[in-house]
């Protein structure tokens, strides 16, 4: 009798945001399947009652757990309750179109969370379509945010937090308010190209003008929420950057949109208004834009 082969696990949790996009999301799934060592557990939400994902989800991944919404919550709403959820200390994060680079990506994650007790993040290095993908290096860095389609959590840190704000269209808010809210309590974020993602887009959905509109209020919006009055000008300054980015990327449909949806948008989400202190923004601000670098971790 042939003995069965025994896949080696690590206790780190894949998470996946997932939507309406199933044949990615089954992808993204074989592809951290395929990781050794695997993680021990992987969960799965499906936003907005996409019945069908979550159904071929099942059907494809038995084993897999799958959480839906009856309602569009967002990634971050969905991050939430997948982080929530998670039965280990480290939580590997994706969306339905990214997945790991290499094969021991979650052994790296393990790897790195022991070796830097301090972070609460780790920060992955994330290609896109036609991108030329850098050697792992074992480099790394402070910085003072991330992105969810490539990033680990450590649990116990985010359920201190009151988590993502959830948004249908979150560009430009929930990773950074994370990131500012973790910063200004002592808590880190590690940047690392040692750890790799491949996102598998080219980022084109970012032209939508609900997109572009979304991305300038959100602006507005996480200053509201955490900036204290003093620096509402420096928000009033981010959104115009961003407002000229756009118009250099000839991204202009939306804008006006955008600017227009910024009084009833920010009163709609009033009741989380949170500000932090002036020199904790700040200090995020400057971090953002020098980050710390660390030696060689390789």
């Amino acid at each position: 009798m042939t003995p069965e082969v025994r896949i080696p696990t690590v206790p780190v949790t894949a998470i996946i945001a997932a939507y309406q996009r199933i044949g990615q999301t089954l992808e993204t799934l074989k592809r951290i399947e395929a990781c050794r060592p695997i993680p021990d557990e992987i969960i799965v939400h499906v936003d907005g009652h996409q019945t069908m994902c979550g159904d071929a989800i099942r059907q494809a991944f038995p084993e897999i757990k799958v959480f839906t919404s009856s309602e569009s919550i967002g990634p971050g709403g969905g991050r939430n309750r997948l982080i929530s959820e998670a039965r280990n200390e480290w939580v590997a994060s994706f969306d339905d179109d990214s997945f790991p680079l290499d094969a021991d990506y979650f052994g790296r994650v393990a790897a790195l969370f022991a070796k830097y007790p301090e972070a609460a993040i780790l920060r992955a290095a994330i290609y896109h379509q036609g991108e030329s993908i850098n050697p792992d290096r074992g480099s790394a860095e402070w910085v003072a945010d991330f992105i969810g389609c490539g990033c680990a959590y450590r649990r116990s840190v985010f359920l201190k937090t009151s988590g993502y704000v959830p948004l249908t269209v979150a560009y430009g808010m929930e990773e950074v308010d994370i990131g500012l809210r973790l910063v200004a309590n002592g808590h880190k974020i590690l940047k690392t190209p040692w750890l790799r993602v491949y996102h598998d887009t080219r980022l084109r959905h970012h032209a939508n003008p609900d997109i572009v509109a979304a991305s300038i209020a959100n602006r507005a919006l996480l200053a509201f929420l955490r900036y204290p009055v003093s620096l509402w000008p420096v928000g009033a300054v981010q959104c115009l950057g961003r407002i000229r980015f756009l118009l250099k990327q000839g991204r202009s449909e939306g804008i006006w949109q955008g600017i227009g949806m910024i009084p009833r948008y920010i009163w709609s989400k009033r009741q989380l208004r949170r500000p932090l202190s002036c020199a904790s923004v700040i200090a995020f601000l400057k971090l953002r834009r020098q980050p710390v670098q660390l030696e060689s971790q390789g």
